[in-house]
């Protein structure tokens, strides 16, 4: 029988291919907290969403209320005969479609206020999926190097990772700064 001969080591002379091997893990490790990140920030804008769906249909109901009170009270004054009565239910009726005029406007705010975090958070996740993105190209490009000892492989990959990296920390910039770099790029 022939023998096996195994190598530990097989590219113990390259120095490169070290440098790589570690540009690679860091860009992996990069690219893990990232995806994290993105994954988060997906997770938070749906949450937000549903509780700005939770407001719209809380702000709807206080609407149909609103809607049932001048409905009511409109009856009341069409088919009251006694004015006392009538003023009493009519003012009744008032106080409550006051109230639900109130309600409505709180809960309409509440409901945009939400709605807007969670496209907040949508336009940042979508920075994070991007500068993921470019991380993954930049790994995969970097590790080419090791099939075909192609020294420009790490060169892209590790200016495709710094890309993903660069878009990746802008998405964590300040809502305002995300903003005015989403209208000036049309990202969202």
């Amino acid at each position: 029988m022939a023998e096996v001969e195994i190598h530990a080591h097989p590219h113990e002379g390259d120095e490169f291919g070290k440098r790589v091997g570690i540009a690679v893990g860091v860009i992996g490790i990069v690219l893990s907290v990232v995806t994290i990140l993105s994954h988060r920030e997906h997770t938070a804008a749906v949450v937000q969403q549903t509780k700005a769906n939770d407001s719209w249909a809380y702000y709807q109901a206080k609407k149909i209320r609103e809607y049932a009170a001048t409905a009511s009270i409109r009856t009341v004054e069409a088919l009251g005969t006694d004015a006392g009565k009538v003023k009493t239910a009519s003012d009744a009726f008032a106080a409550e479609h006051d109230k639900f005029v109130s309600d409505a406007t709180a809960l309409e705010k509440d409901a945009t206020s939400k709605q807007e975090g969670s496209e907040h958070s949508e336009v940042r996740a979508l920075y994070y999926d991007i500068g993921e993105g470019f991380l993954e190209l930049g790994l995969v490009l970097s590790s080419l190097y090791f099939l075909a000892r192609k020294r420009f492989f790490p060169v892209l990959g590790g200016v495709a990772a710094l890309l993903g990296a660069v878009v990746a920390v802008v998405g964590m910039l300040p809502w305002t700064c995300l903003t005015w770099l989403s209208q000036l790029f049309r990202v969202h």
